[in-house]
């Protein structure tokens, strides 16, 4: 078993593939660039999964409010399980009952660049940025675009949790943090509503 199937081993462990369409993570490529995914989950709880490809899988985060393009607002961002590559091109409707069920769309997706270095101005891998608990990047999207940093504190419960922030000054464009409802794919163009009538049709 590669070290890739290891890190892969509780998405697995979590899901039935006979039930839900996601990708079971059997077939990844990893390309020339870092690749990310922000997909809009209306599961138990509406929230976004923010996922930045780390080696051959997604670290992947929940971000209740969503990202946000102005630099005063900080996002809480939950460390979830590490996801398959393919999972950026994920969007349906997981089965009721299963883990993670509702609707998912593809709200975001591009390219990112790390920016991390060391107090010499080397510089640092992004998965010993995230190590070390402070990693920079930029985003290459659709949407969202420019630099954010994620940022490791200790919760109230003693459980690690994550910021999530744009850097720089004002918002860069007119994104904001979408409401998640009326928000579109950018990959089929459908809400999250039409995502689910589609599948209840089907």
């Amino acid at each position: 078993m590669g070290a890739d199937d290891d890190r892969l081993r509780t998405y697995r462990d979590k899901r039935d593939f006979e039930r839900t369409r996601e990708p079971s993570g059997e077939a990844a490529g990893a390309g020339d660039r870092l690749r990310f995914v922000v997909q809009i989950h209306d599961a138990r709880r509406m929230h976004f999964d923010f996922r930045l490809q780390v080696g051959d899988v997604l670290k992947s985060w929940s971000v209740p409010k969503g990202p946000s393009a102005d630099p005063g607002d900080k996002r809480l961002a939950v460390p979830t399980e590490d996801h398959p590559l393919e999972y950026e091109d994920f969007e349906g409707v997981i089965p009721k009952g299963e883990y993670g069920g509702g609707t998912v769309i593809v709200w975001d997706h591009g390219w990112y660049e790390p920016l991390g270095h060391d107090c010499r101005g080397r510089p640092v891998g992004f998965e010993e940025s995230l190590e070390r608990g402070h990693a920079t990047f930029r985003l290459h999207g659709s949407k969202l675009h420019g630099e954010y940093a994620l940022t490791r504190f200790r919760g109230r419960d003693g459980e690690d949790a994550w910021l999530l922030v744009k850097k720089g000054a004002g918002r860069s464009d007119g994104h904001g943090t979408p409401d998640p409802r009326r928000a579109r794919s950018v990959r089929s163009g459908r809400t999250l509503a039409q995502v689910a009538a589609d599948a209840g049709e089907a």
